[in-house]
């Protein structure tokens, strides 16, 4: 049977107890004011959340930490707010794992102790104006003058791109064409303050109002040469690499917003009177919040089954496949279950599911791009049917 270990449950209530305590007095005025709290990052490096997969020589939690860990972290910060989550799912997911997985010992040195301890934040330029599931068609630019790199190009939607703690930014770059023809895409990283580095305004988004996000613009901006991450013409594969974790971590963040829903609406359907009873006596309600029990078990299966062969790939005992095919089927049904539960809560809440000082309104809001990061629910199935020997 399987179950998360009495250490991962524990240490769900401790990131339940900082997020009740920390975020959730003070998301509604967070996300009017479309404020990004950057002194809440520290206090999340405080309690290791940023390091639960890094090695304790860079301060991470090395033996002691795990994906799992990590998961269980974004569903509870998910579960009071999405923007929350996600600042430490792109943290950990798309800022800290590329720089640890590729990067040299001085790369990691220079950038990871202060991303674990949240004094930084690290993004992943990988999406581009013209270039979104269709990652390969990249049109930034990188050309090796001397003993730099010169970027030019833009980047579009990037997480923890522009915050007062932004450290550096990875993005991928043509670097030139490899004998078929075929674009070779290399990964390099542009540290904040750059020359040429320009982060444009933030978005004015639907949801995720707390996260930080930025279109980049690159104009003969230049690194130094040994700011390569990997090797030069693999940034395609490494970032293939990385988004099968990011999938598996979007999915905890919308088992967080799917649980959250769920309680919310049952705790209304209990105490809303309509017609002299509670509104959860009526079928009509009651069967819907059933539907949803379902799928938040579900979602939460299949996010931990992924997470934990995620760590046995770790250890040598899973193969890459196995972990690609369960991260896209766990996004997939997961983030689809957590639009359908918002829209649930949000038609038992009636008329005050449209008001923005009922949580489910900012849930509601916040869902749909569960569907659309880290590679759209179409790119889930296409990958699935690949896994399952189709000529998808």
């Amino acid at each position: 049977m399987f179950e998360l270990s009495q250490d991962h449950e524990d240490f769900r209530m401790v990131v339940r107890d900082f997020a009740e305590k920390e975020v959730a007095p003070h998301i509604a005025k967070w996300d009017a004011a479309a404020h990004f709290p950057a002194d809440l990052v520290p206090k999340m490096g405080d309690l290791g959340l940023f390091g639960l997969v890094v090695p304790e020589e860079y301060g991470g939690a090395g033996d002691s930490g795990d994906f799992t860990s990590l998961c269980v972290a974004i569903e509870e910060l998910g579960r009071v707010d999405q923007s929350i989550g996600i600042t430490l799912s792109a943290g950990v997911g798309l800022g800290i794992n590329p720089i640890l997985t590729y990067g040299t010992e001085e790369q990691k040195q220079r950038f990871l102790p202060d991303l674990v301890a949240g004094r930084a934040l690290a993004g992943f330029g990988l999406t581009e104006p013209e270039a979104g599931s269709d990652a390969g068609a990249t049109r930034t630019r990188a050309v090796r003058e001397g003993d730099e790199w010169v970027v030019n190009g833009a980047k579009a939607f990037i997480t923890n791109s522009g915050t007062d703690i932004t450290s550096v930014v990875t993005v991928t770059a043509r670097t030139g064409t490899n004998e078929d023809g075929s674009p070779r895409i290399s990964a390099i990283m542009v540290p904040a303050g750059t020359p040429g580095f320009v982060v444009e305004p933030a978005y004015h988004k639907l949801g995720w109002h707390v996260s930080d996000t930025h279109g980049l613009t690159f104009e003969s901006c230049r690194v130094p040469a040994d700011h390569l991450l990997g090797e030069e013409g693999e940034g395609f594969k490494q970032f293939l690499k990385i988004l099968d974790d990011g999938r598996i971590a979007i999915s905890a963040l919308a088992v967080g917003c799917a649980q959250a829903c769920l309680e919310l609406a049952t705790d209304y359907a209990k105490t809303r009177i309509a017609f002299g009873r509670p509104i959860g006596v009526n079928q009509g309600v009651s069967f819907q919040l059933a539907d949803l029990a379902v799928m938040v078990e579900g979602a939460r299966l299949l996010t931990y089954k992924a997470a934990w062969l995620k760590d046995e790939l770790h250890a040598g005992k899973r193969s890459v496949k196995e972990v690609k095919q369960a991260a896209a089927i766990a996004k997939l049904y997961s983030t689809e279950a957590a639009v359908t539960a918002t829209r649930i809560a949000t038609q038992v809440f009636g008329g005050n599911g449209f008001m923005e000082e009922y949580p489910v309104a900012r849930f509601y809001r916040d869902a749909k791009i569960l569907e659309i990061g880290e590679g759209t629910s179409e790119v889930q199935r296409m990958l699935i049917a690949r896994g399952l020997g189709l000529p998808a």
